[in-house]
């Protein structure tokens, strides 16, 4: 058996553990998610707080892990004689990224529930983490019915299994707790509420204490047994007081006045919904109870919203949590202006054992040091995390005037202009983006079967029934009159004599459901002069600014590539972070050649490396440009529109799904982006054709050469 990390060898990450801490204290607050870079011991963290938890008394035999003193009256292995039961540790359970929605929870046997009405119930991970903890790794890459499965589950302490009118309800109560890291996509907002509290980590940048992550960590690696022994007395100290904040917590007192200070808090910040209320609530008693008090004080309530806060604050897209402690003091400062009633002086329940909630160690030689997936974390719970500078206005910029057409380049055949500086117009530098705005929806042609996303059509697991087919594999969705179709001839050759129905395995049917896609997005952005007009350049990246916030509402993967100068870059890779990509766009300079045809070729490169990665995950190529080409060219080689028109036409041949986002601007329009848009055999868009609202958009969708279509 593998000997896990003590929890009280943990160097730094002050904010993690308390927030494990006092989810241990009051499963009611709702779990943790814990948001931090790689190799930063999340996981480690999470993993040594089950080993803290309690032992529970559960029903001998059964699967769902009753309490023996109050057993489920639905549990589907009831019901049960009232009877000592067994003690047993709290499970740890973990859920993989790639789990179905059978493993998490449960499945049921749909051939024996329709020919015998038996419940033949095979429970799934959420039974197994009942009154245990619940792990989720990298929660931002499971699937949103997953999470949402999940969540239900740990809001309502029950989980539902559901299949053509035969269900099974069986309690489902757990510390829930998910790990991410931001660099590889956000949760959505409406997910990121559920979680109780979040905890940023990264890794520290104190030298003595990088030291002594590692050599805990090679003392951990050496001797695992012997590494623990050292630290058993701190775990077990933690552990029983772990237990004595269990027993206090339904002694504490929340007052009028910490309500209102709680109240004044969450309406300061302008959160949403009053989840928030009730999470910084909870927190707070848990934070009484683990300092040993039976009354809720100041201090609670502002250590409680640092923890309940952040994730829930109402932000700018892409802006990642935080809080700004300086606003929340000034929030409590107010208060107490206008209530100045002091609080409660120690009573004698703040004794030896009732160290406030910045000391989530306790007792000397507690929890304050760490180790794990890499180096040492220093967490403060209350920072705001930076977040990228807001400059999508531009209002204060001087536009530089643009002009319509810029003379032709002694070289350039038709189209072929420069960028209004000879050719070598230098780097500007970057722009803000416009105001972002809702874009239309730009979607792949065809039935895709990809990762399941809010984009194109797809076969989906979820969705809806468009017809029936045998089971490939087990049956999870099932078709069932398609079912009784394929049955009902064979009864009287089976013998039915009675009113059930006789159904065999060979009749099941499942149902083919069609649902939406996530794709690839990968955006061809043009950063030449011709491009660099400051007006111009803000609503250009206001525009795909507008597509990236699609592309993250739709659960697509991004990637950015720019061309300028000389040549093109893969300024971000295809990634799920889609603000990463907006943080890029952010920074962009301009200025320079217009390479069109390397930005075509590079991104031709990146979807063929793409689509062996992932061939599952459909293209959308977005190129954003006004079609000029301007580069340097051989005597007697092709122009550099002929060699853009060369690699479009590549791309089409390679049946890439296309729109260009033409942005040519001013009186004099040479029409030069449509005709790439026909080289591609995509669809030409204008700016203002790329608004939901705009009239125009209505009736234009994206073509291909597999399947040119017009959509109205």
């Amino acid at each position: 058996m593998t000997t896990t990390y003590p929890f009280s060898a943990i160097v730094g990450m002050d904010g993690l553990r308390l927030a494990l801490l006092l989810n241990a204290v009051s499963p009611a607050v709702g779990g943790v998610l814990v948001r931090g870079e790689k190799g930063t011991a999340k996981s480690t963290a999470v993993r040594a707080i089950a080993s803290l938890l309690p032992e529970v008394d559960v029903v001998a035999g059964c699967r769902f892990s009753c309490d023996p003193a109050a057993p489920d009256p639905s549990c589907p292995d009831g019901p049960h004689e009232p009877g000592t039961g067994e003690a047993r540790p709290a499970r740890m359970v973990e859920l993989p990224v790639g789990a179905s929605e059978d493993r998490l929870v449960g499945a049921l046997d749909i051939e024996r529930a329709l020919s015998d009405g038996v419940k033949a119930f095979e429970p799934g991970l959420l039974a197994d983490a009942h009154r245990g903890v619940l792990y989720v790794d990298e929660v931002n890459l499971l699937h949103d019915h997953l999470i949402d499965l999940l969540l239900d589950a740990a809001a309502m302490g029950a989980s539902y299994v559901e299949r053509e009118g035969v269900s099974v309800r069986h309690a489902a109560r757990f510390l829930l707790v998910g790990t991410m890291n931001p660099e590889e996509g956000e949760l959505r907002p409406q997910l990121l509420d559920r979680f109780g509290l979040t905890v940023e980590v990264a890794a520290s940048r104190d030298t003595e204490e990088r030291v002594e992550v590692v050599r805990r960590r090679l003392a951990y690696d050496e001797d695992p047994e012997g590494f623990a022994a050292r630290w058993a007395a701190d775990e077990e100290a933690l552990r029983e007081r772990i237990a004595a904040a269990r027993s206090l917590l339904p002694r504490v007192a929340l007052g009028d006045r910490a309500l209102r200070q709680i109240a004044a808090v969450c309406a300061g910040f302008e959160v949403d919904g009053m989840r928030a209320d009730i999470v910084t609530a909870r927190t707070a008693t848990a934070l009484a109870a683990w300092a040993g008090r039976t009354d809720v004080r100041t201090e609670d309530v502002r250590g409680a919203a640092l923890l309940s806060l952040p994730h829930r604050r109402r932000r700018a897209p892409f802006d990642a949590p935080g809080l700004d402690e300086d606003k929340l003091d000034e929030i409590l400062r107010r208060f107490e202006e206008d209530d100045p009633e002091p609080d409660p002086d120690p009573g004698p329940e703040d004794g030896p054992g009732g160290s406030g909630p910045d000391d989530p160690g306790g007792p000397e030689g507690g929890p304050q040091e760490g180790a794990g997936d890499g180096p040492g974390e220093q967490s403060p719970p209350a920072g705001p995390e930076p977040s990228v500078p807001d400059q999508r206005t531009g209002e204060h910029e001087t536009a530089d005037r643009e002009p319509d057409s810029a003379p032709a380049d002694r070289d350039s055949g038709p189209g072929e202009v420069d960028d209004g500086a000879g050719g070598t117009g230098g780097e500007r530098a970057a722009v803000g983006a416009a105001e972002p705005f809702r874009t239309r929806r730009l979607d792949v042609p065809g039935l895709g079967e990809g990762a399941a996303g809010r984009r194109s059509r797809a076969r989906s697991a979820h969705g809806r029934t468009t017809g029936a087919r045998r089971p490939r594999g087990t049956l999870s969705a099932l078709h069932l009159s398609a079912t009784v179709r394929a049955a009902a001839p064979h009864q009287l050759a089976r013998g039915r004599r009675g009113p059930g129905l006789l159904v065999r395995r060979d009749d099941l049917r499942e149902a083919v459901r069609e649902g939406r896609e996530g794709n690839l997005v990968l955006f061809v952005v043009d950063a030449s002069g011709s491009m660099a007009a400051r007006k111009r350049m803000s609503a250009i990246k206001g525009a795909v600014l507008s597509l990236l916030l699609d592309a993250y509402q739709r659960r697509d993967k991004v990637g950015l590539i720019t061309f300028r100068g000389a040549d093109a870059e893969l300024a971000l890779p295809p990634t799920s972070s889609v603000d990463t990509a907006a943080a890029r766009l952010e920074r962009l300079p301009t200025g320079g050649r217009t390479p069109l045809a390397a930005g075509l070729l590079k991104a031709r490169e990146v979807l063929r490396v793409e689509r062996l990665r992932d061939p599952a995950r459909r293209p959308l190529l977005v190129v954003v440009t006004d079609g000029r080409a301007t580069e340097a060219r051989r005597s007697g080689g092709p122009t550099p529109v002929e060699r853009a028109g060369r690699a479009a036409r590549m791309l089409a041949g390679d049946g890439v799904a296309s729109v260009v986002v033409d942005c040519e601007a001013g009186p004099v329009r040479l029409g030069l982006a449509g005709a790439l848009a026909r080289e591609l055999r995509g669809t030409p868009v204008t700016l203002d054709e790329l608004r939901a609202d705009s009239v125009t958009a209505l009736v234009r969708d994206v073509r291909t050469v597999s399947n040119p279509r017009r959509a109205a």
